[in-house]
């Protein structure tokens, strides 16, 4: 079984033990709107390119009314089996989707915690870590491009994982899921953030987003 799918089955069952209703890390989402848009982005590629493109908004919106009226139970079938054979998604699972998993597993877990208190992750397993180096470089190169500073993400160990950005130098550490996190502008994370004040005050006020 792929990492991927460990995730996902991780994953779906905390939304089992958590319920529709809790809040996530998405703001303004709750866990029924999270298990939604995993939905909509693996079975229904009609809907999901209408988060991108404006005029499709509305269709997007349709579809998203009809899977969130559907009964909590049904919508975890529909996540915990993943995408259909024929999609790309699952032709591509480990590439694809172990990254967007992993991510929203961690929305469903932070979603009560405190975005500017203290907080104690999960502990992951070497494998997983290191499957995460990918996906963290690539989306660090996209969420920092803009970067107010030259942004190095680093391990626990020591390792520069990727570097990105200009100005002057910050240096953020941390084990790869909490950079992963941090990367796509989520928190509560548990990075350490170094360098010139200026510089990462002015980090800590950029977006990072995709």
């Amino acid at each position: 079984m792929s990492l991927a799918r460990d995730e996902r089955e991780a994953l779906v069952e905390s939304m089992r033990a958590s319920g529709p209703d809790v809040p996530t890390m998405c703001e303004g989402w709750t866990a029924r709107d999270l298990a939604v848009h995993l939905i909509l982005r693996e079975r229904r590629p009609d809907a999901a390119i209408g988060m991108f493109v404006p005029f499709l908004a509305g269709h997007t919106r349709s579809v998203e009314r009809e899977y969130t009226a559907k009964p909590w139970p049904d919508l975890l079938d529909l996540v915990v089996n993943g995408p259909p054979w024929y999609s790309p998604f699952r032709l591509l699972d480990s590439v694809l989707n172990l990254s967007e998993m992993f991510v929203h597993h961690e929305d469903l877990l932070r979603g009560g915690a405190d975005p500017d208190g203290p907080f104690l992750p999960r502990k992951l397993s070497p494998r997983l870590q290191k499957a995460l180096e990918r996906p963290l470089t690539m989306v660090a190169r996209v969420t920092l491009r803009s970067s107010p500073a030259r942004v190095t993400l680093g391990s626990v160990d020591g390792r520069e994982l990727v570097t990105v950005g200009r100005g002057d130098a910050v240096s953020v550490t941390g084990s790869t899921g909490e950079l992963l996190l941090w990367a796509f502008g989520r928190a509560p994370v548990d990075v350490k953030i170094t360098g010139p004040d200026a510089a990462v005050a002015a980090l800590a006020s950029a977006e990072r987003s995709v």
